[in-house]
């Protein structure tokens, strides 16, 4: 019996290791995937800015703030949006977001790329009647002068559209001073504040009355290499007794 034992296995011991040895494990190499970072800032340039619709009656008969946090793709299209401050209602939050995510950034450009990007959007939501309101229009150095036939570095194919009230000043007058390139067409690039309102989302109007609009230069063989190097400088002043 003892010797049956034996042979049964001895000839397990050959079979096991035929088996072990023609079942080796592959293991695929190790791949690296690199994924280029999201852009931060904190200046968002919209190409479709958000445009939160609201009643009195969802700001609860009170002026109301809020800062959303917006993520991107390079294609500009919004993939997310939160709260990153918040208006202290969460339906008017969501009102918001829903507008954010609606609208459409400006992608940032690094070394000929288009970038994802992280940013904020601040929101200062008013109470309607609260105060007398009346709009104001994109009245630029630049603007004015060409509107009065005078000598302009360059010159606005059409005065840019310009959403803004008076409470939005709070009850302050207003500079903004800017630069931008543009294309070979004239359509505005690359808008960058040089010196600031005081006030984020009045900024960030002024840029997007710009980015949708084009500018003319008289080209000249001494000119030519403008559009591609130069910036542009103009700027704007809003005073509160003067607006439209």
């Amino acid at each position: 019996m003892k010797q049956i034992l034996c042979l049964t296995l001895l000839a397990c011991v050959p079979f096991t290791t035929t088996f072990s040895a023609s079942t080796k494990i592959h293991q695929l190499p190790a791949q690296n995937i690199e994924v280029a970072p999201a852009h931060l800032t904190t200046r968002l340039n919209w190409s479709v800015f958000p445009k939160p619709i609201y009643a009195n009656e969802d700001l609860k008969q009170r002026d109301r703030a809020a800062i959303i946090r917006v993520s991107a793709n390079a294609k500009g299209k919004v993939t997310d949006a939160s709260v990153e401050e918040s208006t202290g209602i969460e339906q008017l939050d969501r009102i918001l977001i829903s507008a954010v995510k609606k609208a459409e950034v400006k992608p940032h450009i690094e070394n000929g790329e288009t970038q994802a990007i992280i940013g904020y959007q601040a929101f200062n939501l008013r109470v309607k009647g609260n105060s007398p309101e009346c709009d104001y229009a994109f009245d630029s150095k630049v603007w004015n002068a060409q509107s009065h036939q005078k000598k302009t570095p360059f010159k606005y194919v059409a005065q840019p559209e310009l959403d803004l009230s008076s409470p939005e000043l709070k009850q302050h007058d207003r500079k903004v001073k800017f630069s931008f390139k543009a294309d070979k067409h004239g359509q505005i690039k690359k808008v960058k504040i040089k010196q600031g309102s005081g006030i984020y989302a009045l900024d960030q109007k002024v840029v997007q009355a710009l980015s949708a609009s084009k500018i003319s230069v008289k080209r000249t063989a001494s000119t030519l290499w403008l559009y591609k190097k130069a910036s542009f400088n103009d700027e704007i002043q809003f005073k509160q007794n003067a607006c439209k």
